[in-house]
């Protein structure tokens, strides 16, 4: 069986719980910091993990020990994923906003209905990455735009291209009441 670490676990409710109440905060999911921490050796010799390790990413503005190949999570690349229904478009900027890559599923060549695939989708996601790898990007965070069906391909395409993904955050814009519906029709 597996035991956990009574003070890890501890630490990781205490993490779950605070972020709860942040009102309009998001916290990136998933990231790969795990290989980057160094193992302490404790008293008995068995190995922990570091002190300040979490699950989440930092957010931003906050203050992080993990190192992605010397840079901090601030200023890492971003991979900005739109997937809508009719296409997918993968563009990697650098941390201060400037173009790096753009790439479609209509500039990989595919065309009308093919274009809305999830293999378009991949095709497109790695075509950036390969094209992010020359100008020599090896870690991006993923910002997800968007319900189309192409959102998790772009991300594997991603990682298949040689680009490791530290964290993927869904940043689809949600209404809050939408607009005003059309008034009722009378038959």
């Amino acid at each position: 069986m597996f035991k956990l670490n009574c003070s890890l676990v501890g630490s990781i409710k205490k993490l779950c719980c605070s972020s709860r109440g942040a009102a309009g905060v998001q916290r990136a999911v998933g990231t790969s910091s795990a290989g980057q921490q160094e193992p302490t050796a404790a008293a008995g010799g068995a190995k922990e993990p570091a002190k300040d390790f979490s699950l989440y990413a930092p957010l931003p503005g906050q203050e992080s020990s993990l190192r992605w190949a010397g840079h901090k999570f601030d200023q890492l690349p971003i991979a900005h994923i739109k997937a809508t229904y009719n296409n997918t478009h993968v563009q990697v900027t650098d941390s201060a906003g400037l173009s790096l890559v753009r790439t479609s599923c209509g500039t990989e060549g595919f065309k009308n209905i093919k274009k809305s695939t999830p293999i378009a989708a991949q095709t497109a996601g790695h075509s950036a990455a390969m094209k992010a790898v020359a100008k020599g990007v090896t870690y991006v965070r993923v910002m997800v735009k968007g319900l189309g069906p192409g959102r998790l391909s772009a991300i594997k395409g991603l990682s298949m291209g040689g680009i490791e993904v530290v964290s993927i955050t869904d940043n689809t814009p949600v209404p809050h009441n939408g607009c005003r519906p059309r008034k009722a029709r009378r038959i």
